[in-house]
């Protein structure tokens, strides 16, 4: 709140007051860096964004909600302080000087950001690791009118900003040996599934038995040769066509080794072994690419959730309608054990709602008139008319599809250094295969052949594929897990960050804590208990403090009715003043009143007996004497014990609590849920020094709060952890890991699922190299053959994938 003081009025028109100080006040507000971009127009009905410099708070981004809410032809308006970002619907009636002018004149500074129309998604097929996307990424560059080219085999995806049609970008990826298509708007495309490539795998390993049977049997040595040839164009002739363009565009990848390798065979007419080469490599990689693409399925999953249609009334009658072309208002009509299309508000209707696809929870919830439904949740009994609230591409389940497939091509520390270590290996083990070849011959140490086909198993052994997979196939199974669980990771950074926790500290109010405490007891001194609460009820009825609200919310159901008041202040920390009838009056902590020398006297008994029970007191009075006591109470969640429980078993040596609360709360709540520590008394900028403090000790800390009002602690924190995602769009676009449920029985699951997931990279990372190290010890002996030596590629590719799996199914 600001400290300026402001009248009834001021308050009900605005939520600061004044964005200059919510600019200068520092203590509860998270700031967000902004960068300058282009400009943009609007055409038709479209997504318009803008950057918002100078917000610091959420206030900020509601006064500016609120105030372009009073605009015509603009809807769907969204602020976000975190990021400073404007976006809103608009249409070609919608007037963005008008826009513009509102957010200025609000006291901040507005940029608009270009729409960019040409870049486009692709899913692509057939890569089995990165050295496949890098070859895309080189290959596309080389194509005027592609200006940039993303690619990430872990989620199969391709992000092109190009100028060229959508067919030549699919046939220039066909070109290298892939398939490409292009993901629809909001659902993305399902990869449509090819059979070809196994028919002709199999043909190929028919020859290359037949060729070998055959050379036991008396058939001519010209037919088993042309049986290995034949096997060899087969099998080969995806992986040389790859090979040509990787190295037309410069990039050494498994395709150009094992393409040399097959050939160089073939040159010194090792005709089996060469045909056995590249049949194994197409088996690996098919093999490969069957598991990936089971890693891939958690996205499929999560968009097929939602349905593609939805029933609209329209006055009498019902239509069903494309969800891409309902509107924001529109009324759905939701039968008994349908999913239900858009996010919306139920209008008419009760009935229990199965949020697991979103939250995680198990237990369906009661839904009546008035509350939240999500896409893609299910409608157990009862028919329900939902008003809609969100366009299909901004619902909840849009979200956390977009932030998942963000999280899963995003690189974790140890993934990148294995890309690295790939990068550097690769080359040095390529030149090492063409100095085998040539100079022990040279110098009389063997024959050319000899070492020819020594350098050809080199090459082999130079593919690192398994290794650069080791770490990414485990991240996109976890963070798949995790989203089905109602978990979001916001990438393999993160996921390792959890891994490594030993410490996780815990906001109380609305975290441990049911959040919505309940006026408990009321004393009064000198003055009658409604007298107390009409008092009460003029001090807090503008705070938005939890326990400012409780109050109100007790006085107006007990019809009690406000006073005049006016210079209304809040004091961050300890409480709020006005001024009634005259005096001064101040509702807060003992604190406060400790700090202005006002005298507890009759009402110090009632208050620390009120601590000792675990309650928040707010004491009443003026600068002459307390006019009353008022307790409020939260209650514990009910999951909060498992889960800290679950937390400890997980290896979390350290729960903590902070807490803005006496000391005597904060140790009742610590007593009854089992956390190892607490602080108290903390005002927000407090708390993250206790976050400070923890690290300072040698804790890997995380922080769990709403998101919000959390914001500079979770920021401080080694991860960043906000609780109800589902019901807050700034939760799932601020913190590090959100849990959609509003309580924390995913919590352990998270951990667990993130030590899991360590253990497997490990595992993956040594088991690869060991396989490599032990290649390139069987060269020169004479123990390794080429076969072998794919064999022992593709082989340990696989073992990996198969390894990562098993964290989809970790629970």
């Amino acid at each position: 709140m600001a400290d300026k003081c402001c009248s009834s009025e001021d308050l009900k028109e605005k939520s600061c007051c004044s964005s200059e100080e919510v600019i200068e006040k520092k203590q509860s507000c998270y700031r967000s860096e902004a960068v300058a971009v282009g400009a943009a127009g609007i055409a038709s009905a479209e997504m318009v964004e803008y950057r918002v410099l100078g917000m610091d708070c959420p206030s900020c981004a509601a006064s500016i909600e609120k105030g372009l809410g009073k605009l015509k032809n603009i809807e769907d308006i969204k602020v976000n302080y975190n990021t400073g970002k404007l976006r809103f619907m608009g249409n070609k009636e919608t007037n963005l000087e008008h826009v513009e002018d509102v957010v200025q004149k609000l006291g901040f500074k507005v940029e608009p950001l270009e729409q960019n129309k040409n870049v486009r998604i692709y899913h692509v097929e057939g890569m089995d690791c990165s050295s496949c996307a890098k070859s895309i990424e080189n290959h596309l560059n080389t194509i005027p009118g592609v200006n940039s080219v993303s690619v990430h085999f872990s989620t199969g995806k391709l992000k092109a900003e190009h100028e060229n049609s959508v067919e030549e970008i699919i046939s220039e990826v066909s070109k290298i040996g892939f398939r490409a298509s292009l993901s629809s708007k909001n659902n993305g495309a399902e990869p449509a599934k090819h059979n070809d490539g196994k028919g002709l795998i199999i043909t190929s390993g028919i020859l290359i038995a037949l060729g070998f049977i055959g050379s036991f049997t008396g058939v001519s040595p010209f037919i088993t040769t042309l049986m290995y040839a034949m096997a060899m164009v087969i099998s080969g002739y995806k992986p040389v066509k790859s090979a040509f363009y990787s190295i037309k565009s410069r990039s050494l990848d498994m395709n150009v080794l094992m393409s040399a390798a097959a050939l160089g065979a073939a040159f010194i007419g090792e005709w089996l072994e060469g045909a056995t080469v590249v049949w194994l490599f197409a088996l690996g990689t098919t093999l490969q690419n069957m598991s990936l693409e089971k890693t891939r399925d958690s996205i499929r999953n999560l968009m097929n959730l939602a349905p593609s249609e939805a029933w609209i009334k329209v006055g009498s009658q019902l239509m069903k309608k494309p969800v891409e072309e309902v509107s924001v208002g529109d009324i759905l009509v939701v039968k008994p054990g349908d999913r239900i299309p858009l996010d919306g508000e139920i209008v008419t209707g009760e009935s229990s709602v199965n949020q697991a696809p979103i939250t995680g929870e198990s237990i369906p919830v009661d839904k009546q008139a008035g509350d939240t439904v999500y896409a893609g949740t299910i409608n157990e009994n009862g028919s329900l008319e939902v008003k809609v609230t969100k366009l299909v591409e901004d619902t909840t389940i849009a979200k956390i599809i977009h932030l998942v497939e963000e999280a899963q091509e995003q690189k974790a520390p140890t993934q990148a250094f294995i890309d690295k270590f790939a990068g550097i290996y690769t080359p040095i083990v390529f030149v090492l295969a063409l100095v085998v070849m040539v100079i022990p011959p040279l110098l009389y140490f063997g024959t050319w052949g000899e070492w020819f086909y020594k350098g050809l198993e080199l090459l082999v052994v130079a593919c690192p594929c398994a290794l650069v997979i080791s770490t990414p196939v485990a991240i996109v199974s976890a963070i798949g897990n995790a989203a089905k669980n109602g978990v979001l990771i916001k990438g393999g950074t993160f996921l390792e960050k959890a891994g490594a926790i030993n410490a996780i500290a815990f906001d109380k109010t609305g975290t441990l804590t049911e959040g919505k405490p309940n006026v408990s007891e009321i004393k009064t001194l000198r003055t009658s208990e409604d007298e107390l609460l009409s008092i009460a009820l003029t001090l807090e009825e503008y705070s938005t403090h939890p326990i400012a609200q409780t109050i109100v919310r007790y006085t107006n159901d007990k019809g009690i009715q406000a006073k005049q008041g006016e210079l209304f202040k809040s004091i961050v920390g300890k409480g709020v003043q006005a001024t009634i009838d005259g005096e001064v009056y101040y509702a807060g902590n003992a604190r406060l009143f400790d700090e202005m020398e006002i005298p507890l006297g009759e009402a110090k008994a009632s208050v620390e007996d009120l601590q000792s029970k675990g309650k928040t007191v707010v004491i009443i009075g003026t600068r002459k004497e307390i006019i009353g006591v008022i307790s409020v109470a939260d209650t514990i969640r009910t999951t909060t014990v498992n889960a800290l429980n679950g937390l400890k078993k997980a290896g979390v040596n350290q729960v903590v609590m902070l807490t803005g609360d006496n000391e005597g709360t904060a140790k009742m709540i610590s007593k009854e849920t089992s956390v190892n520590r607490y602080f108290a008394e903390l005002l927000p900028e407090d708390k993250v020094e206790a976050i400070k403090q923890l690290q300072r000790e040698g804790h890997n800390v995380a922080m769990v709060g709403d998101g919000i009002n959390d914001a500079p602690a979770l920021a401080t924190a080694d991860l960043g952890i906000a609780m109800g995602g589902a019901g807050t769009d700034t939760a799932m676009e601020t913190a590090d890991i959100v849990l959609m449920a509003d309580n924390l029985e995913k919590l352990p699951h998270t951990i667990n699922l993130s030590r899991k997931a360590l253990s497997i990279i490990k595992q993956n990372i040594w088991f690869s190299l060991i396989v490599k190290f032990v290649a390139l010890a069987l060269i020169f002996p004479g123990w390794l053959t080429l076969w072998l030596a794919v064999l022992s590629d593709t082989g340990a590719a696989i073992i990996v994938i198969l390894n990562a799996l098993r964290l989809v199914k970790v629970k």
